[in-house]
């Protein structure tokens, strides 16, 4: 097998600070290294892997549709991607769905459509988008640009323009900044990820579509990392009694495979038109038919499962020695602790648990159906890490 790890630093470019470890293989919720060592997953490729490694279901699906045609362009129909379209709009009440490879580009997909619905609708001056602060949304110019995080921007300078911030929770601020920009769209996060698993409180969520819909946007809801069961719902906007026009996601759609999507309806519908937005593997059938296997498998039952797992950490979690606060939905959950993160996330490495970080948190992103017993083994090691 070689040094994989050198050869890595030799020739990939050093774009991301890799934990020590080399993974080889995988089964559901348990992952093996080089040297044979298991490791419980509870990060799932950063919500990626929605049923684990290797899901048996989702690798016949896949493995069928690569057999019988591994791609196309969008040129011509596959059933693949008619069918997952057909099954996100008949799940969400959404109209028609635009598929892209990331959840960057999903994002960049919705910033045109906002702007292309500005123009069209509002004027030619409703070009600017509204975000909050400590949001995430992707790491293309444009996506960067909306990202409202100063430490995502350094380098980067000039960033795409078009943008404005809000603070989470602020209403009133941001009715000022709607009355004096011309905006086209709000784009949200339910919970914010990336910015440390922090969960938008319901009332402002409300409040904040009924801004936008006062001032005739649209409500755009970022859910690459919040959707696809990952929250107890199916995608979290859900839990606040709202409807957004536009929603993105990706990670959790493909199971482990490529996609990312845009829902589009209400005041969106019919704003992409032949040629405004196009994808090379945009609707891959492979990528299709895995999301297929992985979405007809969220039902009720398993969204329930996932809702009692996510409360069942919260209570061993929740003042233990070392756990300063819990925050999250479902099976997105961040973990304040006392001791610094990093160094809890190395110790539970060592013991054969992956989490993951998210600022200054502990971040947990386990497989969907991750079973039971791995599970508490992995929440005790967690609480034991946290408590020396």
């Amino acid at each position: 097998m070689g040094n994989i790890k050198q050869r890595d630093q030799s020739y990939v470019a050093h774009t991301y600070a890799r934990f020590p470890v080399t993974l080889t293989g995988g089964q559901g919720a348990l992952l093996t290294g080089e040297d044979g060592k298991q490791y419980i997953d509870m990060g799932s490729g950063i919500g990626v892997n929605a049923f684990g490694a290797c899901d048996a279901q989702w690798l016949e699906t896949v493995t069928h549709q690569a057999a019988a045609l591994q791609h196309t362009s969008n040129l011509y129909y596959t059933e693949p991607c008619a069918k997952l379209a057909a099954m996100l709009c008949q799940r969400t009440g959404m109209q028609e769905v635009f598929f892209s490879n990331s959840g960057a580009e999903a994002n960049e997909c919705a910033i045109k459509v906002a702007r292309k619905y500005g123009a069209e609708q509002l004027g030619p001056e409703h070009f600017t988008v509204l975000t909050l602060k400590n949001s995430f949304h992707g790491r293309t110019l444009a996506t960067l640009a909306a990202t409202g995080q100063e430490v995502f921007h350094k380098d980067f300078l000039p960033l795409t323009p078009g943008f404005v911030y809000g603070e989470s929770g602020d209403l009133e601020g941001i009715r000022k900044i709607l009355d004096e920009v011309p905006c086209c769209a709000v784009l949200l996060e339910m919970i914010q990820g990336e910015g440390g698993v922090l969960v938008q409180d319901k009332a402002f969520v409300q409040g904040l579509a009924q801004l936008a819909s006062e001032h005739k946007l649209l409500l755009m809801v970022d859910e690459v990392q919040t959707g696809n069961g990952r929250t107890g719902k199916l995608f979290s906007y859900m839990h606040y009694g709202i409807q957004p026009d536009v929603v993105t996601t990706a990670k959790g759609l493909g199971g482990g495979l490529p996609l990312g999507a845009v829902l589009l309806g209400g005041k969106a519908a019919g704003v992409l038109t032949p040629g405004s937005h196009g994808s090379t593997f945009g609707g891959n059938p492979v990528c299709c038919a895995g999301a297929i296997s992985i979405l007809k498998r969220l039902d009720d039952t398993l969204l329930a499962e996932v809702t009692a797992k996510g409360e069942w950490i919260r209570a061993q979690l929740e003042g233990a020695p070392g756990v300063r606060s819990v925050s999250g939905l479902g099976l997105m959950l961040g973990i304040e602790t006392e001791r610094d993160p990093g160094q809890v996330l190395a110790d539970c490495q060592a013991l054969g648990v992956l989490p993951l970080r998210a600022k200054n948190k502990l971040r947990l992103l386990p497989p969907l159906n991750i079973p039971n017993d791995l599970l508490e083994q992995a929440v005790t090691i967690i609480k034991e890490v946290c408590a020396k």
